[in-house]
């Protein structure tokens, strides 16, 4: 009997313990049950597509947004350290609570991020989907958020007067130099790898040959020499161009590509 109370005492004692140490912020304190209005994170008037929205509220905004649904385990230490941790860290790197505050370029580098990172199902990560079943991503889930992420491409060809109605000029690198700053450093820089591999000297390259990125095995294989012709193709649908790799960033406006092309053969050289 006196073991049963020391026992009870000792792990009184330990969630109390738990439960004060919570309040200990190592990682930042995103206030995971401040009261909020509104359990969306994207609301109903967004932009977004509403089965995107739909799939986004329920599978990424517990760390992706301002209104974490935030489980009683939570409350205690060191497991609220941890959850704090990933969602500080999630919030940092995309606030869906903030999407529509987003530039239109930042906006289509986090669609590319996503559908590339579902696909491979990095995101959710495994701990979070391991204790939140409805978190899996499916097929139908990835089939949307491609279309999601190719949308932007139509709706800048349908919206582009010089692909349409205008002759095309010779490309020009100053102005491919800020389609680069303005629509591929989401996922790319020119002198070191990020989520695609660094771009300097890419005109003229083999395909999937920069040291220490990994491509896709499709890229790899592919052997494509990157000129006009080839970077044109790949700007455009890189899907049809070469199935299976990981870009699902396309750059429709003509014009655009033929500026982009030309930086990276006369301004992005050694």
């Amino acid at each position: 009997m006196k073991r049963v109370l020391r026992v009870s005492i000792f792990g009184f004692a330990g969630l109390l313990i738990s439960l004060l140490l919570a309040r200990v912020h190592p990682f930042g304190n995103p206030e995971l049950y401040a009261k909020i209005s509104d359990p969306l994170s994207i609301p109903n008037d967004s932009s977004v597509p509403p089965e995107v929205r739909e799939i986004l509220n329920t599978k990424c905004a517990d760390c992706h947004s301002l209104r974490t649904r935030a489980p009683l385990y939570g409350r205690f230490a060191p497991a609220s350290w941890l959850m704090e941790r990933d969602i500080v860290d999630a919030r940092r790197a995309m606030n869906l609570s903030l999407w529509e505050s987003y530039p239109t370029e930042s906006q289509q580098a986090f669609k590319s991020k996503i559908l590339r990172e579902i696909r491979e199902h990095e995101m959710p990560p495994l701990q979070y989907r391991a204790i939140h079943a409805d978190a899996r991503v499916t097929d139908a889930d990835v089939q949307a958020f491609a279309r999601w992420a190719h949308e932007a491409s139509v709706e800048d060809v349908a919206t582009d007067d010089t692909s349409t109605t205008q002759e095309l000029s010779e490309g020009d690198p100053a102005r491919g130099k800020a389609v680069f700053l303005k629509r591929c450093t989401g996922c790319h820089a020119l002198d070191e790898n990020r989520e695609g591999p660094r771009l300097r000297n890419v005109y003229g390259r083999t395909s999937g040959t920069v040291a220490n990125f990994d491509y896709s095995a499709t890229l790899k294989k592919a052997h494509i020499i990157w000129d006009e012709k080839t970077l044109d193709k790949w700007l455009t649908d890189p899907d049809a161009f070469l199935p299976g790799n990981n870009m699902d960033f396309h750059v429709a406006k003509p014009q655009e590509r033929r500026d982009l092309i030309r930086f990276f053969k006369e301004g992005a050289t050694n």
